[in-house]
């Protein structure tokens, strides 16, 4: 299972109507530290199938989204849940520091 991508056309159906809670990597092809976590947002897509949706929104070709949520460093992860942020993790973060928040949402559902 890969990452969803989400765009601009696309969130508003995908995420904020999402019934699971929905990780989303705000990213850029240029940004050194955002391919740094890009193997754990895939292992995570994997690991969490059919618990949470995860996806990737490419900040240069959907601004919309990234000027909605006010990102301004990336890479940035929002944690969506009945359409609203419950959670954010800013930069380049080990994998175990990104499930834990996502464990801690999900133990709240």
């Amino acid at each position: 299972m890969h990452p969803i991508e989400f765009t601009d056309a696309n969130f508003d159906a995908e995420v904020l109507k999402s019934d699971l809670p929905v990780l989303v990597d705000f990213w850029a092809v240029w940004c050194g530290p955002c391919k740094m976590i890009a193997p754990y947002v895939e292992e995570i897509a994997n690991d969490y199938e059919g618990k949470v949706k995860v996806g990737k929104v490419d900040v240069d070709n959907n601004p919309n989204i990234s000027v909605t949520y006010g990102i301004r460093s990336i890479p940035t992860l929002l944690i969506f849940k009945n359409g609203q942020i419950a959670d954010q993790i800013i930069g380049a973060v080990p994998k175990n520091q990104i499930t834990a928040k996502l464990d801690s949402h999900m133990k709240a559902a």
